[in-house]
């Protein structure tokens, strides 16, 4: 094979992948056209079967006619016979004669074009038939196609959420890792402070009991349970300021 012919083989292939991509993209409607195709076809045939059904019962019209017409003869010729006229007789014997043949010549047509007309009846049934049933697929392919449509843009949605909660997990993550660094750095500022003013001194003699004007839980309660007695005992001894002795008053002697 030559180049030139592998080449025109390559563009033919690639309109053909190309026209099939079109063909594809475009499959539900190109199925609708067709569809509505069909139901032209199915209606220009029916109209055809319509003209079929006039044109039998014209020619069913046409050879009761010419039936008719064959018996009113036959009475005309018995009457010439009957007068001896044979010539006359045998006239309208002829008469009668083209008037059976054509009426059997219509009814010949007319059982043809009855044939041809339950022939066509069948045929458009069945394609309606097909129709119909082409339809309800047609029909289940675009529920279906819709279905798959929402389908993937749940999917994508769902890609496009999981992505973004991942992203806010991480932002979410930072922002307590800064709040966590901030925290530290006020507990530890506090502490310098406390430090600075003795704060963290009194705090530790206060939980120890032992700051000074302050009295620990269970003192207290130790105090208040205590009988009366017991409990003024327990309160801490008044100093005593001592003095000089006392010096007896002298009364006058009498």
């Amino acid at each position: 094979m030559s180049v030139w012919s592998k080449l025109s083989a390559l563009f033919r292939g690639a309109t053909h992948d190309g026209a099939q991509a079109v063909v594809d993209a475009n499959a539900l409607r190109i199925l609708d056209q067709e569809i509505r195709d069909a139901d032209t076809a199915q209606a220009k045939a029916r109209d055809d079967m319509a003209a079929l059904v006039a044109r039998r019962r014209m020619l069913e019209t046409e050879a009761r006619n010419f039936t008719d017409q064959a018996q009113k003869y036959e009475a005309s010729a018995r009457a010439a016979l009957a007068k001896g006229d044979e010539d006359l007789a045998l006239e309208v014997a002829q008469r009668i004669a083209d008037l059976e043949r054509d009426a059997n010549t219509k009814t010949g047509q007319v059982a043809e074009l009855r044939a041809a007309e339950d022939k066509l009846r069948q045929v458009i049934a069945a394609t309606d038939s097909k129709i119909e049933a082409l339809r309800r697929e047609i029909e289940v392919v675009k529920v279906n196609e819709s279905v798959q449509r929402a389908q993937s843009a749940v999917v994508a949605r769902t890609a496009g959420a999981g992505s973004a909660m991942g992203s806010a997990a991480d932002s979410l993550k930072r922002i307590k890792e800064r709040q966590a660094i901030r925290g530290e750095k006020f507990r530890a500022a506090e502490e310098l402070e406390d430090r600075r003013t003795g704060a963290d001194l009194d705090a530790k003699l206060r939980n120890a009991g032992i700051l000074p004007g302050e009295s620990g839980a269970r003192d207290i309660l130790a105090r208040l349970s205590a009988p009366k007695d017991e409990a003024i005992a327990l309160e801490a001894p008044r100093l005593k300021i001592e003095g000089p002795d006392k010096v007896p008053v002298k009364r006058d002697e009498d």
